[in-house]
């Protein structure tokens, strides 16, 4: 199976996991909300989750809960990320975002939901049948996720926006640690810790995978076709925000992203040809145009 075909394999396995998730829920719209910005997207944190626990002998049916669980955590990010509070978004995924579509508090509500139903996925014996690696899952999550992860992160870059002196490298280069990839990071490893094996090597990959997405985002934002992005672009510069192309130049993001997709790479060696739809997703994250 090629990269492209296992990426889409495990977008469709995510999205039949949600929807089972979802069936039943009361019709209300805050439900449709939820199903809304749950679906599309590439699913890049669920194939991690996927991709890593195969490594270890783990089958997708048994993977894709807790890939589910991701994804409804990081659907949740976004419908909170694009309110007019944090970044004022009305566009994500080609399509009008939750608040635009619906209200503020339908989608304040909505992401609660899949915030909560997330927790609720690596709760389920389905998840693994031992609950103390379902509560590691849940530990480990809480961890990327919160004050010390993506939260800690928003709130950083939300500080950044009128701070009197723009962010160092360095400075960025920690801030999206937390905000884009811990959760990457936790995606990747969560495959090992379903396999009952050492997260370390994963967690090595992911970190310079999680930065390399990151400057792919921002060269995104600065040279990117918003059609095709299904998102605004050049929001960054309009906003005189530092980023890693302001401060490195296009060459030198470009350059950047390039070398940690090398150590993402690298990072996966013990896994040998086994790792190579692991490997095209450190290169898939730095070509992409959306």
């Amino acid at each position: 199976m090629t990269f492209p075909d296992r990426l889409a394999a495990c977008a469709s396995a995510v999205e039949m996991r949600l929807d089972a998730a979802l069936a039943g829920w009361p019709d209300l719209p805050v439900v449709h909300a939820m199903r809304y910005a749950a679906r599309g997207g590439k699913r890049l944190r669920g194939f991690l989750v996927m991709e890593g626990a195969a490594l270890f002998g783990v089958t997708d049916a048994q993977s894709v809960t807790a890939a589910a669980a991701i994804e409804a955590l990081h659907a949740y990010s976004l419908v909170h990320d694009d309110l007019p509070c944090m970044d004022d978004d009305d566009l994500r995924r080609g399509q009008p975002t939750v608040h635009v579509k619906w209200d503020d508090a339908t989608a304040v509500l909505a992401g609660d939901a899949l915030q909560t139903l997330a927790f609720e996925l690596l709760s389920d014996p389905a998840c693994h049948p031992d609950a103390g690696v379902r509560i590691g899952l849940v530990q480990t999550l809480a961890h990327a996720a919160g004050g010390r992860g993506m939260v800690m992160g928003q709130a950083q870059d939300i500080a950044a926006e009128t701070a009197p002196v723009p962010l160092t490298l360095d400075q960025i280069t920690a801030l999206q640690a937390g905000k884009t990839g811990a959760l990457i990071r936790w995606s990747a490893e969560a495959g090992a810790r379903l396999g009952g094996a050492d997260p370390a090597p994963l967690g090595a990959y992911a970190a310079a995978l999680g930065l390399a997405f990151q400057i792919a985002d921002d060269i995104l934002d600065a040279t990117g076709d918003e059609a095709k992005a299904g998102k605004r672009v050049g929001k960054d510069a309009a906003a005189g925000k530092a980023t890693f192309v302001s401060l490195l130049g296009l060459d030198g993001a470009r350059a950047r992203a390039a070398e940690l997709v090398d150590t993402a790479q690298a990072a996966l060696a013990p896994y040998g040809a086994r790792a190579d739809h692991l490997r095209a997703a450190a290169r898939f994250v730095v070509s992409r145009d959306t």
